[in-house]
């Protein structure tokens, strides 16, 4: 079964379960008169019309490329996300405002021992729902589900506050209607903005996961040609559409036929592994020769000194214009400049007859 078969049959599952909970719930709610209950039927509506949207997301982003769109539609799943996010913003706004007023002005309630049953079933079925929904989102890398399926666990541990606060309302005859609706409430507008945000930033596009990005470093610098794999860049054009570059540092001796086929079998395992498409770049290294190794090697000391350097890679030697460039990548938080002139002037000191370029870059992925 394809990825989006399986978020379709899923949702729908969702909406089913959903739109069953709203019958029960809605219906309970009304006839022992708790806001408690009758806005957890709400909540199970703006549910199912997630469950929706997340199919409507799905069909677009699986449209295949055009010519306007060359990397095809898959980030439409993402802006299905903040519709989604954006109507249990909306949901738990309206329910803190209907909650609110109760607090001071309790609804009297008559629950019986029927309706108590029927939303302790409840909380059982949203609670398997919702760990249902969210592993086939983990599984399929669907941000939709997995925000759905926790929302749905969420759901079942606020169900079950309702029905500990309907069990004391029996014995104590303590109204709680109020004061709960609210912590649904909040609950509902926290788990949605954290949607958005997560959401958001992948449409923004964020830091690569530390560990993603080490396990494709791992394996570029795996074939003994390669000293190093820098510059990883991955740009996400839908949850399935990934594609990126890297630059390893190669011995400058090796001959274009040579660099063409390492970097195809590179390309090819990165693929393999992790199915994306990898742009590979090179920096070619002149290490062998001793004048340049003990160069890089004080450069290599000399940064030591400085907490604030994450990286340097690049390094070459223009014997012939006596010219030596190299790659530093500085914390964002430091003085940049600074530490630059600080590494050119020693430089300078030490080895004078060359000319010594730094080139800027940035710390994009761990």
């Amino acid at each position: 079964m394809d990825r989006q078969t399986k978020i379709i049959q899923t949702s729908i599952v969702g909406i089913v379960v959903n739109l069953i909970l709203v019958a029960f719930k809605a219906t309970i709610g009304i006839l022992v008169n708790s806001i408690a209950i009758t806005l957890d039927a709400v909540n199970n509506l703006t549910d199912a019309l997630s469950s929706i949207i997340t199919i409507i997301g799905t069909k677009l982003a699986g449209r295949a490329p055009d010519k306007d769109h060359p990397y095809g539609y898959g980030r439409i799943e993402y802006f299905s996300s903040v519709i989604i996010a954006v109507i249990v913003l909306w949901a738990g706004l309206t329910s803190l405002q209907e909650s609110f007023p109760k607090i001071f002005t309790p609804d009297v309630t008559s629950y019986t021992t029927v309706s108590l049953v029927i939303v302790a079933v409840a909380v059982v079925v949203k609670f398997v729902l919702g760990r249902y929904v969210k592993s086939v989102g983990e599984n399929i890398n669907s941000q939709a589900l997995v925000a759905s399926g926790s929302d749905a666990f969420f759901d079942s541990i606020l169900s079950l506050s309702t029905l500990v606060a309907a069990i004391i309302s029996m014995i104590w005859h303590i109204s709680l209607e109020g004061i709960l609706g609210v912590i649904i409430s909040l609950v509902i507008i926290k788990a949605s903005i954290e949607m958005l945000q997560e959401t958001v930033n992948s449409m923004i596009g964020s830091r690569i996961d530390s560990e993603l990005s080490q396990k494709i470093k791992e394996k570029v610098e795996s074939f003994d040609e390669v000293h190093g794999a820098y510059d990883l860049t991955l740009h996400n054009y839908g949850p399935e559409e990934v594609m990126g570059s890297v630059h390893i540092e190669i011995d400058d001796s090796l001959t274009a036929r040579e660099i063409h086929a390492l970097t195809n079998k590179i390309r090819s395992l990165i693929y393999e592994e992790f199915g994306m498409v990898l742009t590979v770049g090179i920096y070619a290294t002149n290490n062998s020769n001793e004048k340049y190794a003990e160069i890089r090697s004080y450069l290599e000391n000399l940064l030591k000194n400085y907490d604030e350097v994450l990286e340097m890679h690049g390094f070459y030697v223009y014997d012939d214009k006596k010219i030596i460039t190299f790659d530093l990548i500085v914390d964002f938080d430091a003085n940049r400049e600074q530490i630059k002139d600080e590494i050119l002037e020693k430089l300078n000191e030490k080895y004078g007859e060359y000319q010594f370029i730094i080139i800027d870059d940035y710390d994009i992925s761990d």
